[in-house]
């Protein structure tokens, strides 16, 4: 009897220590989340497909479809065949240039290469990428020769060339640049503009790439969208998570 008392208590204890350990942290999430919502204000996203008017019990909500960028094939620098489908899950930087520009074309470069420099060991969650307007001229070679005057690091910054037409139709119709830039020549889309892309590729800003306050609000945005929570991610997710013993948030 004394020892199936015992083995009673221990149990209880036991009981309740399981609880503590995961009511103790999970009560700790609840308020920092609650407490830190609309702390920081986040990048807006700019362009969307579409918006949903939902009427439920007397109320109306709006379900926006945000724009998310299309895939597009392109060579780098180094000659590979790549794609925005293979940067799933980064932050994307995204400029448009050519090599033979006397102009804004080496400022831009230095700029990015400052934004490369200022996130090292980062290729893993942001990549930059600048793409030839002028797919013609701009053979891989002389990509790659552009490469090593600025220093490019290829790891987390590609010079991309490809299809003229998709390039364009790419620059106007998805990423928007046209409507970024006002003043841009359709027929021929030179911008200073940077352009952020979060990890969904919704367009959440553009920045100009001469500017040097424009760039440290860029730097600054970066790693927001580095740490902005993923809105698939369930609370269930979380609280396996949580039994597992990770403490990432939803």
């Amino acid at each position: 009897m004394a020892n199936f008392a015992f083995r009673e208590n221990m149990n209880k204890k036991s009981f309740i220590a399981f609880l503590v350990a995961i009511f103790l942290p999970l009560t700790g999430y609840l308020l920092v989340s609650y407490y830190s919502t609309g702390a920081v204000q986040m990048p807006q996203r700019y362009f969307y497909d579409s918006v949903n008017v939902i009427q439920k019990n007397g109320k109306t909500t709006y379900d926006t479809a945000w724009h998310h960028v299309s895939n597009l094939h392109f060579t780098n620098q180094l000659g590979q065949q790549v794609s925005l489908d293979d940067l799933k899950g980064k932050i994307i930087v995204l400029d448009f240039f050519f090599t033979h520009c006397p102009t804004i074309c080496p400022q831009l470069a230095r700029s990015m290469k400052k934004l490369q420099t200022s996130f090292p060991n980062n290729d893993s969650i942001v990549q930059f990428v600048s793409i030839s307007i002028d797919p013609k001229h701009d053979s891989v070679q002389q990509l790659r020769r552009w490469a090593e005057k600025f220093n490019v690091n290829p790891d987390s910054w590609w010079l991309l060339t490809g299809n003229r037409d998709s390039i364009y139709n790419f620059a106007l119709h998805e990423i928007k640049a046209s409507v970024a830039d006002v003043n841009i020549d359709t027929a021929f889309v030179h911008t200073e503009n940077f352009f952020l892309l979060d990890k969904e590729r919704v367009v959440r800003g553009w920045f100009n790439g001469l500017d040097s306050v424009a760039q440290s609000r860029l730097v600054r945005d970066i790693p927001l969208l580095m740490l902005e929570k993923d809105k698939k991610r369930t609370f269930g997710d979380f609280f396996s998570d949580l039994l597992k013993g990770k403490t990432s948030t939803p």
